[in-house]
Protein backbone atom coordinates (compact mmCIF):
# COMPACT_ATOMS: atom_id res chain seq x y z
CA UNK A 1 0.00 0.00 0.00
CA UNK A 2 1.87 3.41 -0.96
CA UNK A 3 2.33 5.91 1.72
CA UNK A 4 2.50 9.81 1.66
CA UNK A 5 6.09 11.51 1.33
CA UNK A 6 7.27 14.70 0.35
CA UNK A 7 9.53 14.81 -2.70
CA UNK A 8 12.21 17.76 -3.56
CA UNK A 9 9.70 19.05 -6.25
CA UNK A 10 7.04 19.17 -3.33
CA UNK A 11 9.50 21.16 -1.05
CA UNK A 12 9.97 23.50 -4.73
CA UNK A 13 6.35 24.24 -4.76
CA UNK A 14 6.24 24.95 -1.59
CA UNK A 15 9.19 27.15 -2.00
CA UNK A 16 6.74 29.14 -4.51
CA UNK A 17 3.05 28.76 -3.18
CA UNK A 18 3.80 28.63 0.70
CA UNK A 19 7.53 30.01 0.99
CA UNK A 20 8.64 28.85 4.40
CA UNK A 21 10.34 32.00 5.62
CA UNK A 22 7.57 34.38 3.99
CA UNK A 23 6.83 37.46 6.42
CA UNK A 24 3.55 39.08 5.96
CA UNK A 25 4.15 42.49 5.40
CA UNK A 26 3.27 45.91 7.45
CA UNK A 27 -0.69 46.48 6.06
CA UNK A 28 -1.46 49.41 4.04
CA UNK A 29 -3.36 52.03 5.83
CA UNK A 30 -6.82 50.92 3.58
CA UNK A 31 -7.11 48.87 0.43
CA UNK A 32 -8.88 49.14 -2.72
CA UNK A 33 -9.12 45.53 -2.64
CA UNK A 34 -8.17 42.79 -0.01
CA UNK A 35 -8.99 38.79 -1.40
CA UNK A 36 -9.51 35.94 1.23
CA UNK A 37 -8.45 32.94 -0.73
CA UNK A 38 -5.91 32.17 -3.24
CA UNK A 39 -7.55 29.76 -5.47
CA UNK A 40 -7.94 30.56 -9.18
CA UNK A 41 -10.79 33.37 -8.07
CA UNK A 42 -8.24 34.99 -5.99
CA UNK A 43 -5.74 35.00 -7.65
CA UNK A 44 -7.42 36.59 -10.67
CA UNK A 45 -8.58 39.35 -8.92
CA UNK A 46 -5.69 40.15 -7.54
CA UNK A 47 -3.23 40.63 -10.41
CA UNK A 48 -5.93 41.98 -12.31
CA UNK A 49 -7.09 44.76 -9.71
CA UNK A 50 -3.16 45.36 -9.49
CA UNK A 51 -2.40 45.59 -12.98
CA UNK A 52 -4.74 48.27 -13.00
CA UNK A 53 -4.03 50.34 -10.26
CA UNK A 54 -5.07 49.20 -7.15
CA UNK A 55 -3.92 48.72 -3.88
CA UNK A 56 -4.43 45.08 -3.31
CA UNK A 57 -4.35 42.92 -0.20
CA UNK A 58 -4.59 38.48 -0.85
CA UNK A 59 -4.61 36.91 2.18
CA UNK A 60 -4.38 32.71 1.74
CA UNK A 61 -4.60 30.51 4.51
CA UNK A 62 -2.37 27.72 3.11
CA UNK A 63 -1.24 27.52 -0.44
CA UNK A 64 -0.85 30.26 -3.22
CA UNK A 65 -2.61 28.36 -6.39
CA UNK A 66 -5.92 26.62 -4.73
CA UNK A 67 -7.79 23.41 -5.94
CA UNK A 68 -6.39 24.04 -9.67
CA UNK A 69 -2.93 23.86 -9.03
CA UNK A 70 -2.05 21.61 -5.49
CA UNK A 71 -4.86 19.24 -5.82
CA UNK A 72 -6.65 19.46 -9.18
CA UNK A 73 -6.83 20.56 -12.38
CA UNK A 74 -2.86 20.45 -12.78
CA UNK A 75 -2.12 17.08 -11.20
CA UNK A 76 -5.04 15.25 -12.14
CA UNK A 77 -3.92 15.98 -15.87
CA UNK A 78 -0.50 15.35 -15.18
CA UNK A 79 -1.60 11.53 -14.18
CA UNK A 80 -4.11 11.26 -16.76
CA UNK A 81 -1.36 12.27 -19.26
CA UNK A 82 0.49 9.15 -18.39
CA UNK A 83 -2.32 7.01 -18.75
CA UNK A 84 -2.65 7.71 -22.01
CA UNK A 85 0.56 6.92 -22.99
CA UNK A 86 0.62 3.41 -21.21
CA UNK A 87 -2.92 2.73 -22.70
CA UNK A 88 -1.34 3.96 -26.64
CA UNK A 89 1.82 1.79 -26.03
CA UNK A 90 0.01 -1.43 -24.88
CA UNK A 91 -2.75 -0.88 -27.79
CA UNK A 92 -0.37 -0.44 -31.12
CA UNK A 93 -1.69 -3.27 -32.57
CA UNK A 94 -4.90 -1.96 -34.62
CA UNK A 95 -2.30 0.09 -36.11
CA UNK A 96 0.27 -2.46 -37.38
CA UNK A 97 2.61 -1.94 -34.35
CA UNK A 98 3.88 -4.69 -32.31
CA UNK A 99 6.35 -5.70 -29.75
CA UNK A 100 5.03 -2.22 -27.47
CA UNK A 101 3.58 -3.39 -23.80
CA UNK A 102 2.10 -0.93 -21.62
CA UNK A 103 3.57 -3.37 -18.68
CA UNK A 104 6.15 -1.49 -17.92
CA UNK A 105 4.06 1.47 -15.89
CA UNK A 106 6.89 2.73 -13.50
CA UNK A 107 3.94 4.48 -11.05
CA UNK A 108 6.45 6.18 -8.91
CA UNK A 109 7.82 8.02 -11.38
CA UNK A 110 4.46 8.75 -12.76
CA UNK A 111 3.95 10.30 -9.79
CA UNK A 112 7.16 12.12 -9.64
CA UNK A 113 6.54 13.60 -13.11
CA UNK A 114 3.46 14.81 -11.74
CA UNK A 115 5.05 16.51 -8.85
CA UNK A 116 8.04 17.90 -11.21
CA UNK A 117 5.57 19.54 -13.68
CA UNK A 118 3.21 20.46 -10.73
CA UNK A 119 6.49 22.35 -9.14
CA UNK A 120 6.87 23.85 -12.52
CA UNK A 121 3.63 25.62 -13.35
CA UNK A 122 3.80 26.55 -9.84
CA UNK A 123 5.61 29.75 -10.63
CA UNK A 124 2.62 31.13 -12.00
CA UNK A 125 1.19 31.41 -8.76
CA UNK A 126 4.04 32.09 -6.29
CA UNK A 127 3.79 34.31 -3.54
CA UNK A 128 6.98 36.60 -5.44
CA UNK A 129 5.59 36.66 -8.36
CA UNK A 130 2.37 38.73 -6.52
CA UNK A 131 4.74 40.44 -4.60
CA UNK A 132 6.08 41.82 -7.63
CA UNK A 133 3.04 42.85 -9.12
CA UNK A 134 2.38 45.32 -5.75
CA UNK A 135 0.12 43.12 -3.99
CA UNK A 136 0.47 42.24 -0.31
CA UNK A 137 -0.12 38.79 -0.02
CA UNK A 138 -0.57 37.76 3.47
CA UNK A 139 -0.72 34.10 4.74
CA UNK A 140 -2.77 33.06 7.64
CA UNK A 141 -6.54 32.69 8.40
CA UNK A 142 -8.71 36.00 7.60
CA UNK A 143 -11.55 36.66 9.09
CA UNK A 144 -13.64 39.41 9.11
CA UNK A 145 -13.98 41.81 11.96
CA UNK A 146 -16.63 44.52 10.44
CA UNK A 147 -18.12 45.39 7.17
CA UNK A 148 -15.30 47.10 6.43
CA UNK A 149 -12.30 44.98 7.99
CA UNK A 150 -10.52 41.73 7.67
CA UNK A 151 -8.06 40.55 10.37
CA UNK A 152 -4.97 38.09 9.23
CA UNK A 153 -1.96 37.26 11.77
CA UNK A 154 -2.91 40.04 14.05
CA UNK A 155 -3.22 42.57 11.77
CA UNK A 156 -6.00 44.76 10.45
CA UNK A 157 -7.05 44.91 6.95
CA UNK A 158 -9.22 48.26 6.08
CA UNK A 159 -11.02 47.73 2.55
CA UNK A 160 -13.03 49.75 0.19
CA UNK A 161 -14.06 46.63 -0.77
CA UNK A 162 -13.24 42.49 -0.43
CA UNK A 163 -13.91 39.48 -2.69
CA UNK A 164 -14.63 36.18 -0.73
CA UNK A 165 -12.73 33.33 -2.79
CA UNK A 166 -12.15 30.39 -0.62
CA UNK A 167 -13.27 27.78 -2.74
CA UNK A 168 -14.49 24.59 -2.08
CA UNK A 169 -13.24 21.25 -0.57
CA UNK A 170 -14.46 17.12 -0.88
CA UNK A 171 -16.93 15.91 0.94
CA UNK A 172 -17.27 12.74 2.39
CA UNK A 173 -20.48 10.78 2.55
CA UNK A 174 -21.48 9.81 6.45
CA UNK A 175 -20.78 6.28 5.57
CA UNK A 176 -19.91 4.20 8.76
CA UNK A 177 -16.39 3.27 9.48
CA UNK A 178 -14.72 5.42 6.85
CA UNK A 179 -13.08 7.63 8.53
CA UNK A 180 -11.83 4.84 10.80
CA UNK A 181 -10.63 2.80 7.86
CA UNK A 182 -9.05 5.89 6.36
CA UNK A 183 -9.81 7.12 2.60
CA UNK A 184 -8.28 8.98 -0.13
CA UNK A 185 -9.68 12.60 -1.32
CA UNK A 186 -8.42 14.90 -4.61
CA UNK A 187 -6.38 16.57 -1.94
CA UNK A 188 -4.29 13.38 -0.63
CA UNK A 189 -4.16 11.19 -3.79
CA UNK A 190 -1.37 13.22 -5.51
CA UNK A 191 0.50 12.76 -2.32
CA UNK A 192 0.77 8.92 -2.50
CA UNK A 193 4.33 7.79 -3.75
CA UNK A 194 2.76 5.27 -6.64
CA UNK A 195 -0.71 3.93 -6.66
CA UNK A 196 -2.80 1.38 -5.07
CA UNK A 197 -2.77 -1.98 -6.31
CA UNK A 198 -6.13 -2.11 -5.55
CA UNK A 199 -8.81 1.52 -5.70
CA UNK A 200 -12.30 1.68 -4.79
CA UNK A 201 -13.99 4.92 -6.09
CA UNK A 202 -16.48 6.31 -4.33
CA UNK A 203 -18.83 8.29 -7.02
CA UNK A 204 -19.15 8.44 -10.62
CA UNK A 205 -18.81 11.61 -11.40
CA UNK A 206 -16.37 13.71 -13.51
CA UNK A 207 -13.36 13.19 -10.62
CA UNK A 208 -13.98 9.58 -9.53
CA UNK A 209 -14.09 8.85 -13.59
CA UNK A 210 -11.25 10.23 -15.01
CA UNK A 211 -9.36 9.05 -11.55
CA UNK A 212 -10.79 6.14 -12.05
CA UNK A 213 -9.81 5.32 -15.54
CA UNK A 214 -6.13 7.12 -14.98
CA UNK A 215 -4.90 4.47 -12.05
CA UNK A 216 -6.74 1.59 -14.28
CA UNK A 217 -4.63 2.25 -17.33
CA UNK A 218 -1.74 2.62 -14.94
CA UNK A 219 -2.20 -1.03 -13.59
CA UNK A 220 -4.14 -0.27 -10.46
CA UNK A 221 -7.23 -2.61 -10.26
CA UNK A 222 -10.55 -0.12 -10.03
CA UNK A 223 -14.08 -0.38 -8.87
CA UNK A 224 -16.29 2.57 -8.76
CA UNK A 225 -19.42 2.74 -6.70
CA UNK A 226 -21.65 5.21 -7.89
CA UNK A 227 -25.42 5.66 -6.07
CA UNK A 228 -27.51 7.22 -9.30
CA UNK A 229 -28.47 4.52 -12.62
CA UNK A 230 -25.46 5.48 -14.43
CA UNK A 231 -22.23 7.08 -14.16
CA UNK A 232 -21.88 10.68 -14.71
CA UNK A 233 -25.48 11.41 -13.89
CA UNK A 234 -25.84 15.00 -15.20
CA UNK A 235 -24.31 14.51 -18.59
CA UNK A 236 -25.85 13.86 -22.24
CA UNK A 237 -26.97 9.70 -21.53
CA UNK A 238 -25.48 8.66 -24.72
CA UNK A 239 -22.19 10.69 -23.68
CA UNK A 240 -21.95 8.94 -20.34
CA UNK A 241 -22.61 5.15 -21.82
CA UNK A 242 -19.86 5.88 -24.27
CA UNK A 243 -17.38 6.69 -21.31
CA UNK A 244 -18.44 3.69 -19.21
CA UNK A 245 -17.79 1.74 -22.14
CA UNK A 246 -14.72 2.91 -22.70
CA UNK A 247 -13.78 2.61 -18.61
CA UNK A 248 -15.32 -1.12 -19.03
CA UNK A 249 -12.60 -1.90 -21.72
CA UNK A 250 -9.84 -0.54 -19.55
CA UNK A 251 -10.67 -2.95 -17.04
CA UNK A 252 -13.05 -0.51 -14.19
CA UNK A 253 -15.51 -2.00 -12.65
CA UNK A 254 -19.11 -0.83 -12.16
CA UNK A 255 -21.78 -0.69 -9.36
CA UNK A 256 -24.05 1.69 -10.34
CA UNK A 257 -27.54 2.66 -8.16
CA UNK A 258 -25.54 1.02 -5.54
CA UNK A 259 -24.43 3.01 -2.05
CA UNK A 260 -21.70 2.11 0.20
CA UNK A 261 -23.52 1.07 3.79
CA UNK A 262 -20.38 0.23 5.85
CA UNK A 263 -16.49 0.29 5.73
CA UNK A 264 -13.96 -2.10 7.51
CA UNK A 265 -10.37 -2.88 8.12
CA UNK A 266 -9.52 -6.17 7.77
CA UNK A 267 -5.97 -7.30 7.17
CA UNK A 268 -4.20 -4.33 6.19
CA UNK A 269 -6.94 -3.61 3.45
CA UNK A 270 -10.56 -1.29 3.44
CA UNK A 271 -13.60 -4.00 2.67
CA UNK A 272 -16.78 -2.07 1.34
CA UNK A 273 -20.19 -3.25 2.02
CA UNK A 274 -22.13 -2.28 -0.64
CA UNK A 275 -25.42 -2.28 -1.18
CA UNK A 276 -26.99 -2.75 -4.64
CA UNK A 277 -30.49 -3.23 -4.74
CA UNK A 278 -31.82 -6.51 -3.04
CA UNK A 279 -28.41 -7.75 -3.16
CA UNK A 280 -24.94 -6.88 -1.06
CA UNK A 281 -21.27 -7.11 -1.97
CA UNK A 282 -18.03 -6.88 -0.91
CA UNK A 283 -15.55 -4.54 -2.53
CA UNK A 284 -11.59 -5.09 -1.02
CA UNK A 285 -9.20 -2.45 -1.66
CA UNK A 286 -5.78 -1.10 -0.62
CA UNK A 287 -7.28 2.74 -0.99
CA UNK A 288 -10.72 4.07 -0.95
CA UNK A 289 -11.04 7.49 -3.50
CA UNK A 290 -14.25 9.53 -2.59
CA UNK A 291 -15.59 12.14 -5.13
CA UNK A 292 -18.82 12.52 -3.90
CA UNK A 293 -19.40 16.13 -3.72
CA UNK A 294 -17.79 19.21 -2.68
CA UNK A 295 -18.04 21.49 0.49
CA UNK A 296 -17.91 25.45 0.48
CA UNK A 297 -15.22 26.67 2.62
CA UNK A 298 -16.97 29.24 4.64
CA UNK A 299 -15.80 27.83 8.30
CA UNK A 300 -13.59 30.65 10.23
CA UNK A 301 -13.96 33.50 7.92
CA UNK A 302 -16.39 35.59 10.72
CA UNK A 303 -19.37 36.30 7.58
CA UNK A 304 -21.47 37.04 9.97
CA UNK A 305 -19.55 40.60 11.54
CA UNK A 306 -19.37 41.44 8.17
CA UNK A 307 -23.12 40.72 7.27
CA UNK A 308 -22.52 38.44 4.19
CA UNK A 309 -25.10 35.65 4.18
CA UNK A 310 -24.20 32.01 3.50
CA UNK A 311 -25.23 28.27 3.71
CA UNK A 312 -23.54 25.29 4.33
CA UNK A 313 -24.40 23.39 0.96
CA UNK A 314 -24.37 26.32 -1.46
CA UNK A 315 -21.67 29.28 -0.25
CA UNK A 316 -21.62 32.44 0.03
CA UNK A 317 -25.08 34.21 -1.07
CA UNK A 318 -24.26 36.57 -4.30
CA UNK A 319 -26.50 38.14 -6.68
CA UNK A 320 -26.03 38.10 -10.49
CA UNK A 321 -23.25 40.94 -10.10
CA UNK A 322 -21.57 38.60 -7.78
CA UNK A 323 -22.34 41.02 -4.33
CA UNK A 324 -23.06 39.71 -1.12
CA UNK A 325 -25.38 40.97 0.94
CA UNK A 326 -22.43 43.06 2.05
CA UNK A 327 -22.45 45.82 -0.33
CA UNK A 328 -18.69 46.35 0.12
CA UNK A 329 -18.09 42.74 -0.56
CA UNK A 330 -18.08 40.53 -3.79
CA UNK A 331 -17.57 36.52 -4.19
CA UNK A 332 -16.20 34.41 -7.16
CA UNK A 333 -15.56 31.06 -7.59
CA UNK A 334 -16.58 27.53 -5.72
CA UNK A 335 -17.38 29.57 -2.84
CA UNK A 336 -20.28 30.77 -4.47
CA UNK A 337 -20.97 29.35 -7.96
CA UNK A 338 -23.33 26.43 -9.17
CA UNK A 339 -19.76 25.80 -11.79
CA UNK A 340 -16.94 24.50 -10.06
CA UNK A 341 -14.59 24.76 -12.84
CA UNK A 342 -11.29 26.88 -12.89
CA UNK A 343 -12.01 28.68 -15.88
CA UNK A 344 -15.65 29.85 -14.28
CA UNK A 345 -13.90 30.74 -11.23
CA UNK A 346 -11.53 32.95 -13.73
CA UNK A 347 -14.78 34.71 -15.47
CA UNK A 348 -16.53 35.25 -12.71
CA UNK A 349 -13.07 37.02 -11.11
CA UNK A 350 -12.85 38.94 -13.85
CA UNK A 351 -16.53 40.30 -12.93
CA UNK A 352 -15.75 40.72 -9.73
CA UNK A 353 -12.73 43.78 -10.58
CA UNK A 354 -14.88 45.41 -12.91
CA UNK A 355 -18.04 45.64 -10.41
CA UNK A 356 -16.23 46.24 -7.11
CA UNK A 357 -13.58 48.90 -8.26
CA UNK A 358 -14.92 50.63 -11.49
CA UNK A 359 -19.01 50.10 -10.98
CA UNK A 360 -19.82 47.96 -13.71
CA UNK A 361 -23.00 45.93 -13.87
CA UNK A 362 -21.73 42.78 -15.38
CA UNK A 363 -23.66 39.94 -14.62
CA UNK A 364 -22.71 36.44 -14.20
CA UNK A 365 -25.93 34.90 -15.78
CA UNK A 366 -24.41 36.26 -19.27
CA UNK A 367 -21.63 34.08 -19.41
CA UNK A 368 -21.36 30.85 -21.45
CA UNK A 369 -19.74 27.84 -19.30
CA UNK A 370 -18.84 25.17 -20.94
CA UNK A 371 -17.04 22.65 -19.05
CA UNK A 372 -15.19 19.11 -20.13
CA UNK A 373 -14.96 15.91 -17.91
CA UNK A 374 -11.34 14.62 -19.06
CA UNK A 375 -11.71 10.97 -19.40
CA UNK A 376 -10.84 9.22 -22.54
CA UNK A 377 -13.19 9.72 -24.82
CA UNK A 378 -13.39 13.43 -23.13
CA UNK A 379 -17.32 14.65 -23.02
CA UNK A 380 -17.64 18.36 -23.36
CA UNK A 381 -20.50 19.96 -23.04
CA UNK A 382 -21.76 23.70 -23.34
CA UNK A 383 -25.26 25.34 -22.90
CA UNK A 384 -28.33 23.28 -22.06
CA UNK A 385 -28.98 19.96 -22.71
CA UNK A 386 -32.03 18.39 -24.34
CA UNK A 387 -33.75 17.48 -21.77
CA UNK A 388 -33.33 21.08 -19.76
CA UNK A 389 -34.72 22.53 -22.80
CA UNK A 390 -37.47 20.84 -22.67
CA UNK A 391 -38.10 21.40 -18.99
CA UNK A 392 -37.76 25.02 -19.98
CA UNK A 393 -40.37 24.93 -22.29
CA UNK A 394 -38.12 25.40 -25.01
CA UNK A 395 -38.88 23.20 -28.72
CA UNK A 396 -35.01 21.97 -29.94
CA UNK A 397 -34.25 20.30 -33.48
CA UNK A 398 -31.15 17.97 -32.23
CA UNK A 399 -28.30 17.09 -34.98
CA UNK A 400 -25.71 14.51 -34.37
CA UNK A 401 -22.93 13.65 -36.32
CA UNK A 402 -20.94 10.25 -35.31
CA UNK A 403 -17.28 10.34 -35.25
CA UNK A 404 -17.83 7.02 -37.79
CA UNK A 405 -18.62 10.00 -40.30
CA UNK A 406 -15.50 11.77 -40.01
CA UNK A 407 -12.78 10.54 -42.15
CA UNK A 408 -9.64 11.79 -39.22
CA UNK A 409 -11.16 9.94 -36.52
CA UNK A 410 -11.80 7.16 -38.48
CA UNK A 411 -7.95 7.51 -39.57
CA UNK A 412 -6.55 7.98 -35.50
CA UNK A 413 -8.97 5.01 -34.25
CA UNK A 414 -10.72 7.35 -32.67
CA UNK A 415 -14.37 7.07 -33.77
CA UNK A 416 -16.15 5.86 -30.67
CA UNK A 417 -17.97 9.74 -30.29
CA UNK A 418 -20.03 11.80 -31.69
CA UNK A 419 -20.93 15.58 -31.78
CA UNK A 420 -24.06 16.64 -31.27
CA UNK A 421 -26.15 20.33 -30.93
CA UNK A 422 -29.12 21.64 -29.71
CA UNK A 423 -30.81 24.09 -32.08
CA UNK A 424 -34.03 26.55 -30.97
CA UNK A 425 -36.55 24.53 -33.17
CA UNK A 426 -37.04 26.20 -36.82
CA UNK A 427 -34.00 28.16 -36.44
CA UNK A 428 -29.65 27.84 -36.21
CA UNK A 429 -29.49 29.25 -32.86
CA UNK A 430 -27.64 27.21 -30.81
CA UNK A 431 -28.84 26.48 -27.15
CA UNK A 432 -26.65 23.86 -26.30
CA UNK A 433 -23.98 21.18 -27.40
CA UNK A 434 -22.52 17.83 -26.21
CA UNK A 435 -18.64 16.44 -27.85
CA UNK A 436 -17.90 13.29 -27.06
CA UNK A 437 -14.25 12.77 -28.83
CA UNK A 438 -10.21 11.73 -27.09
CA UNK A 439 -10.28 15.89 -27.82
CA UNK A 440 -13.80 17.14 -27.22
CA UNK A 441 -12.42 19.71 -24.46
CA UNK A 442 -10.31 21.44 -27.34
CA UNK A 443 -13.26 20.85 -30.03
CA UNK A 444 -16.13 22.65 -28.23
CA UNK A 445 -14.41 26.13 -28.18
CA UNK A 446 -15.87 26.77 -31.83
CA UNK A 447 -19.52 26.05 -30.39
CA UNK A 448 -19.04 28.08 -27.33
CA UNK A 449 -17.91 31.01 -29.34
CA UNK A 450 -20.92 30.76 -32.03
CA UNK A 451 -23.28 30.98 -28.89
CA UNK A 452 -21.03 33.71 -26.67
CA UNK A 453 -21.66 36.02 -30.06
CA UNK A 454 -24.80 35.24 -30.73
CA UNK A 455 -23.65 33.16 -34.39
CA UNK A 456 -25.72 30.48 -35.60
CA UNK A 457 -24.63 27.01 -36.95
CA UNK A 458 -24.74 28.58 -40.36
CA UNK A 459 -21.91 30.78 -39.51
CA UNK A 460 -20.11 28.03 -38.54
CA UNK A 461 -21.26 26.03 -41.73
CA UNK A 462 -20.24 29.39 -43.89
CA UNK A 463 -16.50 28.91 -42.65
CA UNK A 464 -13.40 26.31 -44.10
CA UNK A 465 -12.49 24.13 -41.67
CA UNK A 466 -8.73 21.99 -42.69
CA UNK A 467 -9.28 18.82 -43.62
CA UNK A 468 -8.94 16.00 -42.19
CA UNK A 469 -9.47 16.84 -38.59
CA UNK A 470 -11.90 15.56 -36.14
CA UNK A 471 -13.55 19.30 -35.65
CA UNK A 472 -14.95 18.79 -39.08
CA UNK A 473 -17.89 16.88 -36.99
CA UNK A 474 -18.60 20.33 -36.17
CA UNK A 475 -18.62 21.58 -40.02
CA UNK A 476 -20.71 18.32 -40.49
CA UNK A 477 -23.40 19.31 -37.92
CA UNK A 478 -23.87 23.18 -39.98
CA UNK A 479 -23.99 20.92 -43.45
CA UNK A 480 -26.36 18.87 -41.81
CA UNK A 481 -29.15 21.88 -40.49
CA UNK A 482 -28.11 22.94 -44.20
CA UNK A 483 -29.64 19.70 -45.47
CA UNK A 484 -32.80 20.44 -43.21
CA UNK A 485 -33.65 23.59 -45.43
CA UNK A 486 -33.87 21.80 -48.70
CA UNK A 487 -37.47 20.45 -48.40
CA UNK A 488 -38.94 18.87 -51.09
CA UNK A 489 -40.42 21.67 -52.28
CA UNK A 490 -37.64 23.86 -52.29
CA UNK A 491 -35.58 21.05 -54.24
CA UNK A 492 -38.39 20.93 -56.91
CA UNK A 493 -38.85 24.58 -57.10
CA UNK A 494 -34.55 25.14 -57.69
CA UNK A 495 -35.24 22.28 -60.23
CA UNK A 496 -37.29 24.26 -62.19
CA UNK A 497 -35.68 27.38 -61.71
CA UNK A 498 -32.48 25.60 -63.31
CA UNK A 499 -34.59 23.68 -65.89
CA UNK A 500 -35.69 26.96 -67.52
CA UNK A 501 -32.35 28.86 -66.66
CA UNK A 502 -30.90 25.70 -69.48
CA UNK A 503 -33.67 26.46 -71.65
CA UNK A 504 -33.40 30.18 -71.72
CA UNK A 505 -29.52 30.13 -72.60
Amino acid sequence: MSDNFASPHDRDLDERVRPPGWINPSPAPRYDLVVVGAGTAGLVCAAGAAGLGARVALVERHRLGGDCLNYGCVPSKALIRAARAAHDAGNGAPFGVTGCHGTGVDGAAVMERMRRLRAEIGRHDAAVRFRDLGVHVFFGQGSFISRNALEVDGRRLNFVHAAVCTGARAAAPPVPGLAEAGYLTNETIFSLATLPARLAVIGGGPIGCELAQAAARLGSSVTVIEAAPEILPREDTDAAALVRHALERDRVSFLTAAAVVGVERRSGARTLIVRQGDQSHEVTADEILVGAGRTPNIEGLGLERAGIVADPLRGVRVNDRLRTDNPRVYAAGDICSPYRFTHAADAMARIVVANALFGARQRFSTQIIPWCTYTDPEVAHVGLYEREAGERGLAVDTLTVPLTEVDRALLDGEDEGFARVHLKRGTDRIVGATIVARHAGEMLNELTLAMSAGLGLSAIGRSIHPYPTQAEAIKKLADAWNRTRLTPGVKRLMGIMLTLRRLWR
